[in-house]
């Protein structure tokens, strides 16, 4: 487990020294991209490795899609998680960055097949 959170860390703390890690993005598709990808997955399924050491959400869950809401994603990606493995990004990101990102996970396109 130690070595994806080292991995992880190393990802955000790269993206972070930049000053902006989301790149300027100001759509939620391309600030899913830029931060949230490399552990969720590109289309919101996270890769085996990430769920197994660090229990990573499937975000397109049917049981996370049913009471999904861009309030709740608004809220986790402000705070982090409870266990701290995913960060809190309320200062790293803007707050429209924060509320894009939001509308599109819990939107109902979001994970489809583009």
């Amino acid at each position: 487990m130690k070595s994806w959170l080292a991995v992880l860390v190393t990802v955000l703390g790269v993206a972070a020294c930049s000053g902006e890690p989301a790149a300027g993005a100001k759509d939620g598709p391309a600030v899913f991209q830029l931060l949230c990808a490399t552990c969720h997955g590109p289309d919101g399924r996270p890769p085996a490795a990430m769920v197994a050491r660090l229990g990573v959400r499937d975000l397109t869950a049917a049981e996370f899609r049913a009471r999904v809401t861009p309030a709740t994603v608004e809220q986790q990606v402000r705070t982090g998680s409870k266990n701290k493995l995913m960060p809190a990004f309320e200062g790293a990101i803007s707050d429209a960055q924060i509320k894009a990102v939001s509308a599109y996970v819990a939107s109902p396109q979001f994970g489809t097949p583009r």
